[in-house]
C-alpha cells in the first residue's frame, strides 16, 4: 500500500502520511465492508482514493479532450523496449506531470480499466486513455534522455580516463 501512495504522491513523507490516515480510515469504517470484493481490494480503493483526494487538493491537473483530439490515433513507436532498472524507472515516473502519473499508474501498475479511472478521476474516459498515452509517450522521452545522459557521461568519463592514462604515461614512461 506504500508503494501505491509514493507512486501516486511521489514524496516519502505524503505517502506515510496518507498511508496512515488510510489506515484509520480503514479502521473507522470496518464495519460498512460489505463482503463484495476481498478486503484487500477494498483496502487498496480506499488508498488510492485518499491519494487522488489529496492530489485533488493540490490541484490535479488533467486536461479534459475535445472530440478532435480524441479521434486521432497516436502513432505506435517501436516494440523494442531496453532494459532500465527499477530505479530508473521508478525516477523517471516520478518526473510525470501529476495527472499522467496518476492515470499512469492506476491503469498499468494498479490494473484499474479506463472506465474506472474515469469514474474516480471524474473525467472521461477518453481522457483517461489520452493522459495514459501521453504519460508513456513522456515517460518514453524521459528513460531515453536519461539515457543519452548515462552515454555522453560514460563517454566523456572514458574520454577524461584515456586522457589521464596519456597524461600518466607521458610523466612515467614504461
Amino acid at each position: 500500500m506504500y508503494n501505491i501512495c509514493l507512486r501516486m504522491l511521489k514524496n516519502d513523507m505524503d505517502a506515510e502520511d496518507l498511508l496512515q490516515n488510510s489506515f484509520v480510515d480503514i479502521f473507522t469504517k470496518l464495519d460498512s465492508f460489505r463482503f463484495q470484493s476481498s478486503v484487500g481490494a477494498w483496502i487498496k480503493r480506499i488508498v488510492v482514493n485518499n491519494c487522488i483526494n489529496f492530489l485533488k487538493k493540490r490541484r490535479l491537473e488533467i486536461q479534459e479532450l475535445n472530440d478532435e483530439i480524441t479521434q486521432r490515433p497516436e502513432p505506435e513507436e517501436e516494440d523494442y523496449i531496453p532494459k532500465f532498472s527499477v530505479e530508473s524507472i521508478n525516477h523517471a515516473l516520478f518526473q510525470l506531470p501529476d495527472g499522467y502519473r496518476v492515470v499512469f499508474t492506476l491503469y498499468l501498475i494498479e490494473g484499474y480499466d479506463h472506465k474506472e479511472i474515469a469514474e474516480i478521476l471524474e473525467v472521461s474516459e477518453a481522457t483517461s486513455k489520452s493522459q495514459y498515452s501521453r504519460a508513456k509517450k513522456k515517460l518514453r522521452e524521459i528513460i531515453r534522455n536519461q539515457n543519452s545522459n548515462s552515454n555522453s557521461n560514460s563517454n566523456s568519463n572514458s574520454n577524461s580516463n584515456s586522457n589521464s592514462n596519456q597524461n600518466q604515461n607521458q610523466k612515467f614512461p614504461k
